[in-house]
């Protein structure tokens, strides 16, 4: 071989140097050198000196010199598809450390869309078209299989996971409300309602709007969960049921269906009513913890009753116990901050009153207003409009209208803001006043999950559906997918502006506190690691920008296609990490 033909090789020099100043100065060059064997000894002889290039000039030069083929920046790789994979894929990896596709039944194309729904409804509440849509462009369909599923298919698997709901909530009631994992055997129950859409639907009524939508058909659905607010079974029921009918029919079918044995049903006073109590007490087996309304408290605090207000000069919770209460115990609580509250707005309520009676009078003495029926409906709206029928006399003739408050039940009301009283059948043994009523307040949990379901993560309302099969199928999918947020929520408080360590009050009847660390957090807007706190929605939102990449290395159309992940950020690193789980390149 020739000197000319043997191969040449990059080679860096360094050398410092100390000037006459002393200061130090490093030169940097490089050089494109041949070495071979002369007389038994190396040489190497410079072909070209390339300290004039620039670095990524002379490192192509060596990659090239080594055997590395190069080419264009812009033909080195083609991205032919990117697709939001962090948010489906974490939590998918929730669904499945909870045992979701195993709890929603046998593997099957059914079973994967219902489970991609329930997904979908974390991530991305929608409606059903909606969501078919919004699938195909993220990781949940490719991987699941499901780009070709339209909205029939989905309807076919609503239908089918509405046939499951029974084996599926037994298998939660197991799970969270057996001895074992639930020893105070208690159960967290309430109701709400959501609007319909259109005219079709066999559930829809007019009924009380807790949406505020008068005048529109609903449907309203029962909550079953554990103590800490756990979602585990969902009755839909029509839109014009009273909430006492509908939790004693509830109540029942809890019982009977999932074999609920010495259970206690917390509910609030307007759903566990006496005459629902009673029809426990026929039922047998279920205790209740609920509170008593007001005209049975102000039978109570009559002058000989057994509640009166020397029992909080020390304490703002007293026990007394009264015949028409039979095997039940009886806890008077006074929260000085809710008596305030009440006064404040009962204030203002009647000022509205006056303000708007006023009206009236002022119509009927100018003769714009005659006659006493008309007179009486219009007064009739006014107070009707702010409840306060009970605090004002109202005189009135064809001619004339006076009213004037009514200061003895108004003072009588009065007496008694902040008082309320819980009446439960759980024995003194078995759990202690503070606790019972730390029970009755927990009933914020279920209250904290219908806001979850209906409006801040899961957008339950308005429901779009007009078959009773998929409205109830529509309601139980937004239930599972509270379950599994409920459990995403609390792995992630780290992450967001969730209270991590809640304090416990030390009366239990003072209203709930923020932890400091939680205070800290909110107004800051950064974790306690310096990192951004995020909402729950905004964290979703953030995992979602983590995509997964269909890339084809090289000019060969033929190639195939490399799925890659792009690089996470140490936030979406650390959501993983809270929920146990390694990023993975696919949901299955």
């Amino acid at each position: 071989m020739s000197q000319q033909e043997k191969p040449v090789h990059v080679v860096r020099v360094r050398k410092s140097h100390t000037d006459k100043h002393g200061l130090e100065r490093d030169y940097r060059s490089a050089y494109l050198r041949r070495s071979f064997r002369e007389g038994g000894k190396v040489r190497n002889e410079t072909v070209a000196n390339l300290s004039a290039l620039p670095d990524h000039v002379v490192d192509l030069i060596e990659a090239g010199l080594k055997g590395q083929h190069l080419v264009p920046a812009d033909a080195a790789a083609t991205i032919l598809r990117s697709r939001p994979h962090g948010h489906v894929a974490a939590v998918t990896a929730q669904a499945k450390a909870l045992g979701l596709p195993a709890l929603l039944g046998p593997a099957c194309p059914q079973r994967d869309l219902a489970l991609a729904l329930v997904i979908a409804r974390v991530c991305r509440p929608g409606s059903k078209p909606a969501t078919t849509r919004w699938w195909a462009d993220t990781t949940l369909a490719v991987d699941l299989g499901l780009t070709a599923a339209g909205t029939d298919e989905v309807y076919a698997a609503m239908d089918w996971l509405e046939t499951r709901q029974e084996s599926i909530e037994k298998a939660l009631a197991k799970k969270h409300l057996s001895p074992g994992a639930n020893p105070d055997r208690l159960a967290l129950f309430d109701l709400s309602s959501s609007w319909v859409t259109g005219h079709h639907c066999p559930l829809a009524a007019r009924g009380y709007s807790r949406d505020g939508k008068k005048g529109l058909p609903q449907i309203e659905y029962g909550l079953l969960t554990d103590p800490e607010g756990r979602p585990v079974s969902v009755r839909v029921v029509p839109g014009n049921t009273a909430d006492p009918t509908a939790f004693e029919a509830l109540a029942k079918d809890f019982k009977t269906r999932y074999g609920l044995q010495e259970m206690v049903m917390v509910g609030d006073r307007g759903m566990i009513t006496s005459a629902r109590i009673e029809a426990l007490k026929e039922l047998g087996g279920l205790g209740w913890v609920t509170a008593l309304r007001a005209p049975a408290i102000q039978a109570l605090a009559a002058d000989d009753g057994p509640l009166q207000m020397s029992l909080f000069d020390e304490t703002n919770l007293a026990k007394i116990s009264h015949p028409h209460y039979p095997g039940e115990r009886l806890i008077a609580c006074r929260n000085p901050a809710l008596a305030v509250e009440r006064s404040r707005k009962r204030g203002d309520l009647l000022a509205a009153t006056d303000q708007e009676l006023a009206k009236i009078t002022a119509a009927t003495q100018a003769g714009r207003l005659k006659d006493a029926g008309r007179i009486g409906i219009r007064a009739g709206k006014v107070v009707g409009k702010y409840n306060m029928e009970k605090h004002y006399k109202l005189d009135i003739t064809d001619t004339s209208f006076t009213y004037a408050r009514n200061e003895e039940n108004i003072a009588a009301e009065a007496a008694l803001d902040g008082i309320y009283i819980i009446r439960t059948t759980i024995p003194d043994k078995q759990m202690d006043a503070a606790k019972v009523v730390a029970t009755y307040k927990s009933l914020a949990n279920v209250e904290r999950d219908f806001r979850s379901i209906k409006a801040i993560d899961l957008a339950l309302r308005p429901i779009h559906h007009h078959t009773e099969t998929r409205v109830r199928a529509h309601v139980f999918i937004c239930m599972l997918a509270a379950y599994l947020t409920w459990h995403l929520r609390k792995a992630w408080a780290p992450l967001t502006f969730t209270d991590e360590h809640r304090p416990e009050p030390a009366d239990p009847v003072a209203p709930a506190q923020r932890s400091t660390a939680a205070q800290t957090k909110a107004s800051r807007r950064t974790t306690a690691d310096g990192a951004p706190a995020y909402s729950f929605r905004a964290l979703l939102e953030h995992l979602a920008t983590l995509t997964r990449n269909d890339i084809r290395y090289g000019t060969d159309t033929t190639m195939p296609a490399v799925p890659t992940l792009a690089a996470p950020t140490p936030i979406q690193r650390r959501a993983y990490e809270l929920i146990g789980q390694t990023l993975p390149l696919n949901l299955k």
